[in-house]
C-alpha cells in the first residue's frame, strides 16, 4: 500500500513537472517575439534587422515618426473600419445559421452544410484570380468595402459549422420549457439561448475581428493605392526594399496594431465562462 502511494505521488509531480516545463517553453516561444519586436520599437535611429537588444536610452522617435511621416494613421482607420463591420456582420450572420441549422429542418439543409464544407476546401490562393475579376466588374477594385464583404463571406462556412455544433449542446428542453410558457422563436432564440452560447460568439468576434489585422494576400492583391491600404500590407512596405530596411517603423507599427485586439480580448474575456453558467430549465 505505501509504495502505491508512493507511485501515485511520483506520477502526480513528473505529470506536473512537465506540464510547467511544457508550458515554460510555449511561453519562451511567443515572448521571444514579442520582445525583439519591443526592443527594436524603441531603439534610437535606424536599425537593419531585429535583435534583442535594450539600449540604454529608450525613445519614442519612432512613434512620432510613424504619425508623422508615413501613412500609418489611414492604414489604422482602414483596418479598423474592415475589421470592426467584419466582426458585427459576420458574427451576426453566423449565429442566426447556426441556430437555424441546429434548431430546425429544412429542405436543402444536409445539402447546404456539405456545400459549406467543400467551399472551405477551397485555399484563398485559387480563389485571388476571381475575387479581381468580380472586383473588376463590380468596380470595386481598391475599395476596401469589398475586402469585407470576402472576409465575412470567407468566414461563414465554417464558423456556421461551429456554431452549429455548439448550439447543439445546447440542451432542447429550454426550447420545449419556453414554448410551454408561451414563448415565441425569437424570444426563446433572444433571452434563453443567446445567453448559453455567449461564449462561442466572444471567440466568432474575436476571430472576426483578428483576421484583418494579419491577413496581407488579400489585401496587397485587392488595394492599390497607398492610402487605402491595411495595417499589414502597409507594414511590410518598410521591410519590402532590401536597401531600406525600416525595422524600428515597423516594429512600433506592430505594436500599436496589437492594441485593439488585445482591448478587445480583455473585453470579451468574461463572456468565454459566464455564458456556460446563464440560463438553465425550468422545474
Amino acid at each position: 500500500m505505501k509504495a502505491f502511494f508512493q507511485d501515485q505521488r511520483t506520477s502526480r509531480f513528473l505529470t506536473k513537472f512537465f506540464t510547467y516545463l511544457f508550458l515554460l517553453a510555449l511561453s519562451v516561444v511567443i515572448l521571444y517575439p514579442i520582445l525583439i519586436t519591443a526592443s527594436s520599437a524603441f531603439k534610437p535611429g535606424n536599425i537593419a534587422a531585429f535583435s534583442l537588444e535594450w539600449a540604454d536610452d529608450w525613445t519614442l522617435n519612432n512613434f512620432t515618426r510613424l504619425f508623422n511621416e508615413t501613412l500609418y494613421l489611414d492604414w489604422y482607420k482602414n483596418t479598423l473600419i474592415i475589421a470592426t463591420f467584419t466582426m458585427i456582420l459576420q458574427v451576426t450572420i453566423v449565429t442566426f445559421a447556426g441556430y437555424t441549422y441546429s434548431r430546425y429542418r429544412f429542405k436543402g439543409r444536409k445539402n447546404s452544410l456539405v456545400f459549406f464544407l467543400i467551399i472551405q476546401m477551397v485555399p484563398t490562393m485559387a480563389a485571388l484570380t476571381a475575387f479581381y475579376v468580380l472586383a473588376m466588374l463590380l468596380g470595386a477594385l481598391d475599395h476596401y468595402w469589398f475586402l469585407t464583404l470576402i472576409y465575412i463571406g470567407g468566414g461563414i462556412p465554417m464558423n456556421t459549422w461551429l456554431m452549429k455544433g455548439y448550439f447543439d449542446t445546447v440542451p432542447r428542453d429550454l426550447d420545449e420549457s419556453a414554448k410551454l410558457d408561451g414563448a415565441g422563436h425569437f424570444r426563446i432564440f433572444g433571452q434563453i439561448i443567446l445567453p448559453l452560447v455567449r461564449p462561442m460568439i466572444a471567440v466568432q468576434a474575436l476571430w472576426a475581428f483578428m483576421g484583418p489585422f494579419g491577413d496581407f494576400l488579400l489585401a496587397k492583391f485587392l488595394l492599390r493605392t497607398p492610402e487605402n491600404l491595411t495595417i499589414a500590407v502597409g507594414l511590410q512596405s518598410f521591410i519590402s526594399n532590401p536597401q531600406q530596411q525600416k525595422v524600428a517603423l515597423f516594429a512600433a507599427g506592430a505594436i500599436l496594431a496589437a492594441l485593439p485586439i488585445c482591448l478587445l480580448f480583455f473585453f470579451l474575456q468574461k463572456n468565454f465562462v459566464s455564458g456556460l453558467t446563464a440560463g438553465g430549465t425550468k422545474g
